[in-house]
């Protein structure tokens, strides 16, 4: 058994008031300009954050919407038209995957600063590529992580709260995942060991301090559970992929949230959202229908979505349910990374199985 271990960036940083020291970081590496990518809510929450002057010079540009092979040629060629030193991300996953993405086209550095503590992305050294129209086409992992990641704490607390729930739920499934993938294994190797850990202290963390910290982003006031909270999504979260390779990465859960990519009723829900939603489907193709009932407590707690009416689908749409087991189990997907094998029969009945589960929860 082959495990590549890239545990993260080189160097990370979580720290209010970081992004005021920015120049000094910048010329410890001797850069002197460079590609910011960025999206327009990104750069209207972060840029006070910065400061006033800098002696850096920044080519700002303003993404499309989408981490696309058509965004990722744009902005690799306004990087060497720029003849940057760096790529930076400022923004969501979508940009930080698009700024990974130039990076490693362009063989430059980056660095990364996220605007929302929504998923791992500023720390794993992979992007999730969409086509245009934002349905989910492949993942590509990079040989080199990124350079430097820079946490400004006071940003992800004035995001959007969905924003922060979305996180928990796509860090949540690193345990559900990651355990569905080991499982059966004999003699884990240390990394996988290590990433096993990671993924079930994000498990312990959020569902410890997940409502906390909601209490405290709604609040507008940092607090340890905040912190301890945005640290297990974006770093330790991080850490499980980076450390378990293709045994920490993903698996029923992910190939779910793809399957819904492809559903319009979805479309306003983010990532993570649709993740904890997969989550639960997992859990139900596993028959682990105790641990679906804890979830769902959790879920009601802090509003992510448990069941077909919270995505936008009716529960009697049984062609909806049947393209969503057809999408979950289409070739290349995750979900055939278990140990299990599950066919649309099995899919359609785990999402019947866990709307009545839901009905009996309701009931109770």
């Amino acid at each position: 058994m082959m495990i590549t271990v890239r545990s993260g960036p080189d160097s990370y940083i979580c720290q209010p008031g970081i992004l005021e020291q920015i120049d000094r970081l910048l010329n410890t590496y001797r850069f002197q300009k460079g590609l910011l990518i960025t999206g327009e809510k990104s750069w209207e929450a972060s840029k006070s954050y910065f400061p006033h002057k800098t002696n850096f010079e920044f080519w700002i540009e303003k993404y499309h919407g989408e981490c696309s092979d058509s965004e990722i040629n744009r902005l690799t060629n306004k990087a060497e038209e720029f003849k940057s030193h760096v790529v930076i991300g400022v923004g969501g996953g979508k940009v930080l995957d698009l700024a990974k993405s130039v990076a490693n086209r362009s063989g430059l550095p980056a660095i990364l600063i996220p605007t929302l503590a929504s998923t791992c992305a500023a720390w794993t050294p992979l992007s999730v590529i969409y086509n245009d129209e934002g349905q989910y086409i492949r993942f590509d992992v990079f040989p080199k992580g990124t350079l430097l990641v820079l946490v400004e704490p006071e940003i992800l607390l004035n995001a959007p709260l969905s924003t922060l729930r979305a996180g928990i739920g796509d860090t949540l499934a690193k345990w559900y995942e990651a355990e569905a993938l080991t499982r059966t294994l004999t003699n884990k190797p240390m990394a996988v060991q290590m990433a096993i850990k990671s993924a079930e202290l994000c498990k312990d963390v959020l569902l410890k301090d997940g409502f906390e910290a909601i209490q405290a982003a709604q609040r507008k006031t940092l607090n340890p559970a905040f912190l301890r909270v945005v640290e297990s999504i974006v770093m330790i979260g991080g850490m499980v992929g980076g450390f378990g390779d293709k045994y920490g990465r993903i698996a029923g859960a992910h190939s779910v949230h793809n399957a819904l990519t492809h559903i319009y009723e979805t479309h306003h829900l983010l990532h993570g959202e649709k993740v904890a939603y997969g989550i639960l489907v997992q859990l139900a193709l596993e028959k682990k229908f105790t641990e679906i009932n804890r979830l769902v407590d959790f879920y009601k707690l802090i509003h992510l979505p448990y069941c077909l009416k919270d995505l936008g689908i009716h529960p009697g749409d049984q062609n909806c349910i049947q393209l969503i087991a057809q999408y979950t189990l289409a070739k290349g997907e995750s979900i055939h990374y278990m140990d299990e094998s599950y066919n649309e029969s099995d899919l359609i009945e785990a999402i019947n199985e866990l709307e009545e589960i839901i009905f009996q929860h309701a009931k109770r």
